[in-house]
């Protein structure tokens, strides 16, 4: 069975959105604008890049990802890894012709079913709604945060507010940087 990770970078309130910029959002770019650049806290995503296998996105961080990832060295290594999008209106037709193999997924039991098949672990970047439904769901195996110490408010959420039964994680890494950062590593225990 496949591992599904979900990469995030969060505020300390929980709040994923528009980390890099993305427009739309009043706190757009909060990671690099609020917070002293440390490249050893960092030093998680290119171990994420060789460790993946494939990599999962919603809809929306699929259009936001794919108009700038293909063309940047920094993600050299995505650019050659089969990308899942999970979309109900996409079609092939709007998937981008320069980021490798895309296959369009249309469900949960899809996405189920995917970490069923041989092969390395699947990686989660940005995707708000698609990690509340996996999450609801019991399909996420492993969280990877980049916590901020920032207080953002209002913003897309990584964790949905459904009232669930507990999910109990396991620390499995941590680390605290001295602008405040923290990297946690979270194994799901199912």
């Amino acid at each position: 069975m496949r591992t599904l990770i979900s990469t995030a970078f969060v505020s300390l309130d929980g709040v994923m959105e528009a980390p890099g910029g993305e427009p739309g959002y009043r706190n757009s770019g909060w990671t690099f604008k609020n917070v002293e650049f440390l490249p050893e806290a960092f030093e998680i995503k290119g171990r994420e890049q060789e460790e993946a296998a494939a990599m999962l996105l919603g809809r929306t961080s699929y259009e936001s990802f794919s108009a700038v990832w293909p063309d940047m060295d920094d993600f050299a290594t995505y650019k050659v890894m089969p990308k899942y999008v999970v979309s109900t209106t996409l079609t092939d037709d709007d998937l981008v012709t320069n980021w490798g193999d895309t296959t369009i997924l249309r469900s949960l039991d899809a996405i189920a079913a995917l970490k069923e098949t041989e092969g390395g672990p699947i990686i989660i970047h940005g995707s708000a709604t698609l990690n509340h439904s996996l999450s609801d769901a019991g399909l996420i195996d492993r969280y990877h945060l980049l916590v901020f110490p920032l207080l953002l408010g209002a913003g897309k959420r990584l964790f949905s507010t459904t009232d669930k039964d507990t999910q109990k994680l396991q620390l499995t890494e941590h680390e605290a940087y001295p602008n405040g950062l923290q990297k946690n590593v979270f194994e799901v225990i199912h």
